[in-house]
């Protein structure tokens, strides 16, 4: 069963790249952020044709946005406004497949803005209290079966980003960030796919910069986007992969798939 995290940046900007991903890949489950579409002008009919009977979605026009695309049907559906933002970040999907009811939370983490200080800069603040607020959400609520993903707009170590030393004062990769992404991760002990089968040695990145001319040759990528599995999980995991190519497509978003199979 494939399970796929996309930041598509775009959603009806960048159905073609949607399609060829779908026809190339044959995913089971995709979840994407920042769908820039209201609920009314979700393209619905479109991502049906793909293969996708059940589809969840809560979006707003221009910002944020995320959607459940499954090829399995849905039990259950969720969607908090975390802080009570009116943003649209967050959808829960119960699902019914062959391995049994997985429980998906789908989020799309603030960006946090430029300046990583919660005085100076409120985007930052609120970045800072999203992460908390999921923490204690999964500390009051804890769930098997249970897979959170998406734009986390965090690269938490050292190797998820192309330089460290000089990201350390950058707003996705500073000390607080990371701190508060660890404290989220031990809530359920989560296992953070691609790092656990990667190994903690070698470099991964999913975004980079629509600044970089070539940006594959150039590689000054960061690990923004996640998949971490409950522990129960652990032993259904078989695969972890970085699509890294769709970072060279046309018209692509900045961001690029990523996937585990179980």
């Amino acid at each position: 069963m494939k399970i796929v995290s996309w930041n598509i940046n775009s959603l009806r900007l960048r159905l073609p790249l949607l399609k060829k991903f779908v026809d190339n890949n044959c995913p089971d489950v995709i979840c994407l952020q920042e769908t820039k579409v209201s609920n009314e002008d979700f393209p619905l009919t479109d991502v049906r044709s793909l293969g996708f009977d059940f589809v969840e979605f809560d979006g707003e026009k221009s910002y944020n946005g995320v959607a459940i695309l499954s090829k399995y049907p849905i039990n259950k559906i969720e969607k908090i406004d975390i802080l009570n933002y009116g943003h649209k970040r967050h959808i829960f999907a119960q699902i019914k497949t062959p391995l049994g009811e997985i429980n998906l939370h789908n989020f799309y983490v603030p960006a946090g803005g430029d300046i990583p200080d919660v005085v100076l800069n409120n985007k930052f603040d609120h970045k800072l209290k999203f992460i908390d607020w999921m923490t204690k959400y999964f500390l009051e609520n804890s769930q098997q079966n249970t897979i959170i993903l998406g734009d986390f707009n965090i690269a938490p170590d050292p190797e998820d980003v192309w330089s460290h030393k000089q990201l350390l004062k950058v707003v996705s990769h500073t000390l607080i960030e990371v701190e508060k992404l660890k404290n989220l991760q031990k809530s359920l002990n989560f296992i953070d796919s691609h790092r656990f089968l990667a190994g903690k040695d070698l470099k991964l990145y999913s975004w980079w910069s629509y600044r970089a001319k070539d940006p594959l040759q150039s590689n000054r990528g960061r690990r923004l986007d996640h998949i971490w599995i409950t522990p129960d999980l652990k032993f259904a995991l078989k695969n972890a992969k970085i699509y890294r190519d769709f970072r060279l497509e046309n018209s692509p978003s900045d961001h690029v798939p990523i996937e585990i199979i179980i």
